[in-house]
């Protein structure tokens, strides 16, 4: 009789607009407890996560779990990175050494099915390419017959590629290296002809691992869909939301002209989504479990989407990336978040 009549409240609760709280979570107890968010991150990919000059962890998939801490303990500095590889990244997310995993993980209907682990929203749209250097007079993927391809090991460049290759009735030798940092070296020191990743990545290690970044070519067409995002465990109803909402305040904030240099004029808006996402009108925070702030924060701290693109692999950044897929969908792009509502 209890659970009917709580089944009840809640659903007249929900009828009438009312918010009702998350009930807690362990990955959020955890988290609090510890005073930081653990996320599990490549390392040596320049533009999503990578150490800068001064030592410091940057990138789009560092800021991901940055806003993440800024929601849940209050400061964007309450974070701890875990560098994993193609083989461990998933592994680590599995046995709670980190709580998510911001890696530049695609997201296939396998990985979510079949490894108790949920994608929650992407944050960089992308698909694989095929680099090679300038000297091999290759102009297009037909001319790779017979070629040496750098992959990794268990990753969507390895699918890719077999797949690309078969499709055009080629032939190739794979060469597999189990670490990123070790297949550029190869391949920039002349060990195999063709370097396959996401174009992003392609971009990121000609931009900062080659000698002379014009010495290679990106050739024409992307191969694949590559949405790539943050991924929790599955069991955890409350740390999914939070962190998929972490990205759609960021990606919200853009669209509606919130930035880090004005979040605070803008709390004083009048337009009722923005007052929903600063929140300073409704409750919506404590449907996730969190004080009405969390957005706010997210955004004075870390910024809205365009801002933390734009710096880590936009124009302000070596990489120079161009918006493209990840525009707004206002602009003609797939970025599009759910209503504040």
């Amino acid at each position: 009789m209890k659970r009917v009549l709580t089944a009840t409240a809640l659903a007249v609760a929900v009828s009438a607009g009312a918010p009702v709280a998350a009930e807690a979570g362990p990955t959020v107890d955890a988290i609090k407890k510890r005073g930081a968010v653990i996320c599990g991150v490549n390392g040596n990919r320049s533009g999503f996560s990578a150490l800068n000059s001064k030592g410091e962890w940057s990138g789009m998939d560092v800021d991901t779990c940055k806003a993440i801490a800024a929601a849940v303990l209050g400061d964007k500095s309450k974070v701890q990175f875990v560098k994993t590889t193609s083989q461990t990244r998933f592994t680590a997310l599995q046995t709670a050494e980190i709580d998510v995993l911001t890696r530049n993980v695609t997201w296939t209907l396998s990985r979510d099915a079949k490894l108790g682990i949920d994608f929650v929203a992407p944050t960089f749209y992308d698909g694989q390419g095929f680099m090679v250097n300038r000297n091999t007079g290759a102009k297009s993927i037909k001319d790779l017959g017979g070629a040496t391809v750098c992959v990794l090991p268990g990753s969507t460049s390895e699918k890719v590629s077999a797949d690309v290759f078969k499709a055009n009735g080629l032939k190739y030798t794979p060469v597999v290296i189990e670490s990123k940092k070790e297949l550029n070296t190869a391949f920039f020191g002349g060990r195999c002809d063709v370097h396959v990743q996401s174009t992003s990545g392609l971009s990121s290690a000609r931009a900062t691992v080659a000698s002379n970044p014009d010495d290679y070519v990106i050739l024409p067409g992307v191969f694949g869909k590559d949405p790539m995002g943050p991924a929790v465990r599955q069991g955890d109803a409350q740390w999914r939301d939070i962190v998929a909402w972490s990205v759609y305040a960021m990606i919200t904030a853009e669209e509606l002209g919130v930035t880090s240099s004005n979040v605070d004029a803008k709390k004083s808006s009048k337009d009722a989504e923005t007052a929903r996402l600063l929140g300073t009108k409704g409750k919506l925070g404590e449907t996730l479990g969190l004080d009405n702030d969390w957005a706010y924060r997210i955004i004075k701290q870390v910024g809205n989407y365009g801002e933390v693109f734009e710096r880590n692999v936009g124009n302000g950044s070596p990489l120079k990336l161009a918006r493209g897929l990840n525009s707004l969908w206002t602009k003609g792009g797939l970025l599009y978040a759910p209503p504040f509502k």
